[in-house]
C-alpha cells in the first residue's frame, strides 16, 4: 500500500511541522501545475476513528477550547492552511465528502467482504465549495475548517439516528440519487481478468499438474505468496493495526497538531 501512495504521487509527512510545511508547499505546488485536471484528497482527521483515537482527539479539543465532535476526529488544520496559499488560482473546489454506513446493513463495509464481492452501499454526501470562499487568513482558514466538521460531525449524528443526512443537523436537503450499475465496469474488469487471470490460472494448473516435484513446489510457492499478500493487506486495512495515535499519551496530539494526510490523483 505505501508504494502504491508512493506512485500515486501521496505527500509523505514526517508529523514535524517545520519539516512539513516545506514539503507540502514544494509537492502541492509541483501537483497543481499538471497540465491534466487533478484532485488533491485531504483527510483533516490524519488517521481513522477509533475509541482511543475519539478520546485523545476529545481531550486535544478540551484544552483547546474546539468543539467536541462525536462522531469525528478534531482536524488537523494545518496541512490545510499550507495547502491552500499553492491551490489558489489552479484549484476551482474543494469538495467536501461525507461517507456514511448504514449500521443496520447486514454485509460491513470491511475490505474482507469487498474481496467476497458482498454488495457494500456506502451514502455520501458531496459539497462542492468553491476555493474562493475559503477565508485567506490562516487562522481564519483553520476556523473554517473547524466550522465545517462540526457540521460534518451534526450530518453524521443525523444519519446514524434517523438514516437521513438531513432530519436532526440543519443542514438544507439535497435529493439523493442512486448511481446504477455501469456496464462499463463489468466490461472492464472481464477483459482484465480474460487477459491475466486465465493465463495465470492456465500456468498454475499446468505447475500442479506437470508430476514434476520441483514444478509443483513452484506451484505451491506462488500460491502461498499470492495468499500471504492478500491478508498482509487485509490486515492492514484493520483498525487496529493503525497509528499509534490516542495510544502512547492521551494528549498526544497536543504536541503534533500538524499537517494532514495527503494523497493526489
Amino acid at each position: 500500500m505505501g508504494w502504491a501512495w508512493k506512485f500515486s504521487e501521496s505527500v509523505f509527512l514526517e508529523r514535524n511541522f517545520d519539516k512539513d510545511k516545506e514539503i507540502i508547499g514544494r509537492q502541492v505546488a509541483e501537483i497543481a501545475q499538471y497540465p491534466d485536471p487533478m484532485f488533491l484528497l485531504l483527510f483533516a482527521e490524519g488517521t481513522r476513528f477509533s475509541d482511543d483515537k475519539h478520546k485523545a482527539s476529545l481531550n486535544f479539543a478540551k484544552e483547546k477550547g474546539l468543539p467536541l465532535l462525536q462522531h469525528h476526529l478534531t482536524p488537523r488544520t494545518k496541512g490545510f492552511t499550507a495547502s491552500l496559499p499553492h491551490l489558489r488560482g489552479r484549484v476551482p473546489a474543494i469538495y467536501n465528502i461525507q461517507l456514511c454506513f448504514d449500521k443496520s446493513d447486514y454485509v460491513k463495509p470491511t475490505v474482507m467482504n469487498l474481496l467476497l464481492g458482498k454488495p457494500i452501499v456506502g451514502h455520501m454526501h458531496f459539497e462542492r465549495i468553491p476555493v474562493e470562499n475559503v477565508p485567506e487568513d490562516e487562522e481564519e482558514a483553520a476556523q473554517w475548517l473547524r466550522d465545517l466538521y462540526n457540521k460534518k460531525d451534526k450530518m453524521m449524528d443525523s444519519f446514524l439516528k434517523t438514516g437521513d443526512f438531513f432530519t436532526t443537523s440543519g443542514v438544507p436537503r439535497v435529493e439523493g440519487i442512486r448511481l446504477p450499475r455501469r456496464l462499463y465496469s463489468l466490461i472492464n474488469m472481464t477483459v482484465w481478468a480474460i487477459f491475466t487471470l486465465i493465463p495465470m490460472v492456465y500456468c498454475l494448473t499446468c505447475l500442479l499438474t506437470s508430476g514434476s516435484t520441483l514444478y509443483v513446489t513452484i506451484g505451491l510457492f506462488i500460491i502461498s505468496v499470492f495468499f500471504l499478500m492478500l491478508y498482509k493487506l487485509i490486515e492492514q486495512t484493520k483498525i487496529d493495526k493503525g497509528s499509534s495515535y490516542g495510544k502512547i499519551t492521551q494528549t498526544s496530539p497536543t504536541s503534533h497538531e500538524n499537517g494532514s494526510n495527503l494523497n493526489q490523483h
